[in-house]
């Protein structure tokens, strides 16, 4: 016993004494022991530290720690939220806790624990990469969130001792992050909690307008509010229909902003919808009050919702209507049992059984579990945990449509999503081949957006791959992330590709093929710019982050005195045989759009950071701007057989007559082109200047169009820009 050790009167015993209270509803003696000098453990490790408030540090991680115990969680979780800060922000380490304590508690505290020891360029990078570690050790063990939705939660509560920019801050992450979390592990109470204050510490004065004008409304409402409360429980114990509780539900305040705000509505719109909740002892009672509640108030149509036959992602329960009720004014109503209720409550907490320190899983830890596994596939598909974080809150909409695959099964998805959407949630083998679907058995766009009750078909083919215009579309975080993934591999497939080609050109045009070059010069190469192997090296060449020709003098390390004169020179690769571009090299090689160079025309290659290969046409004014001492020239010239369409744009000058648009793309359509671009301005009364973007093979091809164009009795003058 706590008494057996130190003196009741003991500050320690005081500061204990609340929690202790909470715990010895559910924990024996030993348990509370264990815990207790995990508190001391606590105490005197934060000893000296203040919170901004004035008080000592140590009432922190105790309110966390009731906080969990009110919910009834195992010895450890509770252990570790006392102990949560002690490795971020005392000298005490993980090792420590592991011998006092155990692996599991050690774990516990670590995964909470931000890294304090790397520096981040920004704080936005940190705030990600710090979400990034909790996920993981969320995958490792559920109770981490726990610990941290409940250390953000006190930490909400006690935030007007701050500055107001770091109140901002903490509220605009809490409602970007921590209360879409807790909804997505079913966790109401917490969202709510989340939300409000949230709310009230980002928007004080809309904040303090609502709650008076909600206080203000709640007076008129009280009798409409009897006497449909007395009506329900009235028609519900004449029918026999054993009822729990019915009570009138009210909106909590951020859920009115965010109504008012998102749908356009008035105060007095939104305060006019009663909401009512009726608890019931089991499921089949559900069912039975929908009937009855039916048969006293008519149904709004298309108002009802079964989430007990199909949950939400959270888990969630309960049959949601909407009625016409007395004087005209709408009636919602939630009827849920007992254990739907307290799973609507509370969710992954929900029942936190403990025998023999083992917890027990229930459906919302196993939903839970798989939510963390989707976002544990999500992380090592994405680059940097900026774009994880982004993802993440892209997969965290509360809204969700339900559509079935061809088998039958139920597929959940944000609303708004689409097709690709549909096709990566069932596999990503089934994303990243995808090529068209079928809505209701019918084909349909990739693009589509689904709707609830739709049955979704997705056709593949063997050498399908991702298209980058899909990103337009996409809303879920798993789409977007497989798709980004799978780009940036073919990117670096073709950087490292096209690096190649550059650096072997610049070779042979010194008389140092690769294949000749001794191995040493290559090492040595590599480890002076701080490369692995040699396709970093390659793919930084293709990306444009290194020059060809300065790289090959670096590898063939010439020892002759004219030579070595002439690398300390400009940069040059007149003598490097062109490069020939074919037009299907990828993302690497890109044609800029100020002249838009088509197959046939003079060219010549930049490289541009980050970006590739920009081929230009000769006369280009970007390209005159440059000085070849720059080394970022490229010598190019097209293949011989160039496949595919060009853009070009060109210039045509033509009288103001009725349909003269309509001749101008006859006239293109007939030379087998194709309009990508158009815009009509006027420049005096009797002539319009067209700009046009077409889509053509070559300059043969472009030329005949142009003729084409001419034969128009319209057209006064026609030139390519």
């Amino acid at each position: 016993m706590i008494s057996s050790f130190v003196s009741k009167a003991d500050p320690a015993v005081k500061l204990f004494k609340k929690l202790r209270n909470a715990l010895e509803e559910y924990l024996d003696k030993e348990q509370i022991e264990r815990i207790y000098q995990a508190y001391l453990l606590a105490r005197g490790a934060h000893e000296g530290q203040m919170r901004k408030s004035g008080e000592e540090y140590i009432t922190h991680p105790v309110a966390v720690a009731e906080i969990l115990a009110h919910m009834r969680l195992d010895p450890e979780s509770i252990m570790a939220a006392l102990m949560h800060d002690v490795i971020e922000d005392t000298g005490v380490d993980k090792k420590t806790l592991a011998e006092k304590f155990g692996d599991s508690v050690a774990e516990l505290v670590d995964g909470v624990s931000k890294l304090t020891q790397i520096k981040f360029e920004s704080r936005a990078e940190a705030q990600a990469e710090n979400f990034r570690k909790m996920v993981l050790a969320m995958v490792r063990d559920i109770r981490v969130i726990l610990i941290k939705l409940a250390d953000r939660l006190h930490n909400m509560q006690t935030l007007e001792s701050l500055p107001q920019e770091k109140r901002s801050r903490i509220a605009l992450e809490t409602l970007e992050i921590y209360a879409p979390i807790a909804n997505r592990l079913g966790m109401h109470s917490f969202r709510v909690e989340f939300e409000d204050l949230g709310f009230a510490a980002l928007h004080p004065m809309r904040y303090r307008i609502l709650q008076e004008a909600v206080a203000k409304a709640r007076g008129n409402r009280k009798e409409i509010v009897k006497v449909i409360e007395s009506a329900l429980q009235a028609c519900l114990k004449q029918k026999n229909v054993p009822v729990a509780t019915v009570y009138g539900r009210e909106k909590h305040l951020y859920s009115i902003y965010k109504k008012m705000r998102n749908k356009k509505l008035s105060f007095n719109e939104i305060m006019d919808i009663y909401a009512f909740r009726i608890i019931v002892d089991d499921l089949d009672s559900c069912y039975r009050i929908l009937g009855v509640v039916h048969n006293l108030y008519k149904p709004v149509p298309e108002r009802f919702k079964d989430y007990i036959a199909i949950p939400k992602t959270n888990g969630y329960q309960s049959l949601h209507t909407t009625l016409f009720g007395p004087y005209g004014v709408p009636i919602e109503i939630q009827i849920r049992s007992k254990e739907m209720d307290r799973m609507a409550e509370n969710g992954i907490a929900s029942h936190w059984l403990y025998k023999s320190g083992e917890t027990a899983d229930n459906e919302a830890q196993m939903r839970a579990r798989e939510w963390l596994k989707g976002l544990l596939e999500m992380q090592q598909s994405t680059g940097s945990s900026l774009e994880f974080i982004e993802n993440v809150k892209i997969d965290l909409f509360p809204d969700e449509v339900y559509v079935f695959t061809p088998n039958g099964d139920i597929v959940k998805l944000p609303s708004g999503a689409t097709a690709v959407d549909f096709a990566y949630a069932v596999h990503s083998d089934i994303g990243n081949s995808c090529i068209a679907t079928k809505i209701n058995r019918r084909l349909a766009p990739l693009s589509s957006t689904l709707i609830n009750g739709q049955t979704v078909e997705i056709i593949t083919a063997a050498g399908a791959r991702p298209n980058s215009a899909w990103l337009n579309f996409v809303v879920t975080g798993k789409a977007r992330s497989n798709i980004r993934h799978f780009l940036k591999g073919q990117q670096r497939a073709e950087s490292i590709a096209l690096g190649k080609r550059l650096l072997e050109k610049a070779l042979d045009g010194m008389g140092q093929p690769w294949q000749i070059l001794p191995q040493d010069n290559i090492e040595a190469v590599l480890r002076e710019s701080n490369y692995k192997n040699e396709d970093e090296l390659f793919e930084n060449i293709g990306l444009g982050n290194q020059v060809p020709l300065v790289v090959a003098r670096r590898l063939a390390v010439v020892a002759e005195p004219e030579r070595e004169a002439q690398a300390s020179g400009p940069v040059l690769d007149t003598d490097v045989p062109p490069l020939s571009i074919k037009g299907s090299e990828g993302m690497v090689v890109n044609f800029a759009s100020c002249c838009r160079p088509i197959p046939g025309d003079p060219i010549v290659g930049l490289l541009s950071s980050g970006r590739g290969l920009i081929v230009h046409n000769e006369q280009c004014r970007k390209v005159l701007g440059y000085t070849q001492q720059a080394g970022q020239f490229v010598n190019v010239c097209w293949e011989d057989e160039v496949e595919g369409e060009f853009e070009a744009d060109i210039r045509v000058f033509a009288e103001n007559r009725r349909g003269v648009l309509a001749m101008l793309a006859h006239a293109i359509s007939d030379a087998d082109s194709n309009i990508v671009d158009i815009a009509v301005e006027e420049r005096d009364g009797r002539y319009s200047q067209v700009s046009m973007t077409l889509a053509v093979r070559n300059r043969v091809h472009l030329a005949r169009v142009m003729r084409r164009l001419r034969s128009v009795s319209a057209v006064n003058k026609i030139k390519r820009q």
